[in-house]
């Protein structure tokens, strides 16, 4: 009885042997919050159940998401860090330029995962012809209106301006606007300076900041601004969801992060931006921004990793993270799902993003937004013209894109602005 009791030991401790010694543990680093956070975690619980206790383990850690991509910058570029991590497009040609913190992804890549996901959203995370993250998800800036201000929203900036004529006619509340939305806010008026054909990059890339047609949509943007009751004097994002909640705009332009802001009792409705008369008819295109889920080049666990992105991007992640975290996933097959394809804010989502441009993913990107702001901010403030401005932009962001080519260290410029 007791050499049976002693074989059967060794065979439970060489069983828990074989068993760690053959999982392994892939760290996942995430700056969610509330529901997108709870429904990833949801997802991590559903693949470490599928893979049984001898499979891979996914061990996810939250981010604050202020600090998120300079601590992956900070970590990945010492050989230490997460297996995996989620993060927006507008880094990717940054990591993988400065130190190929990215693993790529084309030699695990099979065809049907190549074309599974929602058109652009692949193409946001490929750089120089490589894939370097499988996308999660996507957003754009639309239209989103108080149904009891305004019944039907504008097609047209014509249109628009006409009903706010209307709505300023009987509303005494002198407080009350229009429109509100960050408009100083370079990612937010990117969506005008599109419709006028303006650009950040021409190919090369040159950056082409003092485009003409760049000019032209901030010389209309000051005449909105300055038209009576249509535009916020300050429109900061706590300014544009006090208006919008409290019934004093009718209109806002943002994207599926305000939703969550819209105050019970609010009748909201969504439609896609309207065309812009005074570009010739040409739909305010806004940026599409995508989060991929990306491989650290250090992983000792890649193969395990990819399998854990393949999944978290494919039909059981995505039905997740669109019914419990609100996300339009970039994984196009989900929205076969009649709750998830009807959903309304979904849907206007899916639609708004057929118009839209995805953002630049150059590392000459991250260069672009404080002077991109402080031009912004000097012609609202009326401290130059907008050709003024954006030439002084223009030459500040090529003095540091020629020092990045050069190898030189160049200023440090700040991120995209969270869209959270």
């Amino acid at each position: 009885m007791k050499s049976r009791s002693l074989l059967s030991l060794l065979l439970l401790l060489l069983t828990t042997w074989s068993t760690s010694a053959h999982a392994a543990e892939v760290v996942v680093w995430h700056g969610y919050r509330a529901a997108e956070r709870t429904a990833l975690e949801k997802v991590v619980a559903a693949y470490n159940a599928a893979e049984g206790e001898s499979g891979t383990r996914v061990k996810l850690l939250a981010i604050p998401s202020d600090a998120f991509t300079d601590k992956i910058s900070a970590t990945l570029s010492r050989g230490v860090g997460p297996d995996v991590f989620v993060f927006p497009q507008d880094r990717l040609g940054g990591w993988v330029e400065g130190g190929a913190l990215l693993e790529p992804l084309d030699f695990f890549l099979e065809p049907a995962v190549r074309e599974r996901y929602v058109p652009g959203t692949l193409e946001a995370m490929t750089y120089r012809g490589s894939v370097y993250a499988l996308p999660l998800n996507f957003k754009a800036i639309t239209l989103i209106y108080n149904k009891k201000l305004l019944p039907t929203p504008p097609r047209t900036t014509g249109e628009m301006l006409a009903a706010c004529k209307a709505l300023r006619a009987k509303t005494p509340d002198k407080s009350s606007v229009c429109l509100a939305y960050p408009y100083t806010d370079f990612y937010y008026h990117a969506a005008l300076m599109h419709a006028f054909g303006g650009r950040v990059f021409d190919p090369g890339p040159q950056v082409r900041l003092d485009a003409p047609e760049n000019i032209k949509s901030l010389e209309l943007l000051l005449r909105w601004t300055s038209q009576q009751g249509l535009l916020p004097a300050e429109p900061s994002t706590a300014l544009v969801t006090s208006l919008f909640n409290e019934g004093k705009a009718a209109i806002v332009f943002s994207g599926p992060w305000f939703i969550g802001e819209i105050a019970q009792g609010i009748d909201y409705g969504l439609a896609p931006l309207p065309t812009v008369d005074e570009a010739g008819g040409k739909p305010l295109r806004p940026w599409m921004t995508v989060e991929g889920v990306g491989i650290s080049s250090h992983s000792a666990n890649k193969d395990a990793a990819y399998d854990f992105v393949r999944y978290l991007t494919g039909p059981e992640g995505a039905r997740l993270m669109a019914t419990q975290g609100r996300q339009n996933p970039a994984f196009a097959p989900v929205y076969e799902d009649k709750a998830i394809g009807a959903d309304p804010v979904l849907a206007a989502i899916r639609e708004q993003a057929k118009t839209a441009l995805p953002m630049p993913n150059l590392p000459e990107m991250t260069m672009v937004w404080s002077p991109a702001a402080s031009a912004m901010n000097a012609v609202l403030h009326k401290l130059a013209t907008p050709k003024a401005a954006l030439d002084e932009a223009q030459r500040t962001v090529q003095k540091s894109v020629t020092a990045l080519r050069r190898g030189a260290k160049a200023p440090a410029e700040a991120p995209a602005p969270a869209k959270k």
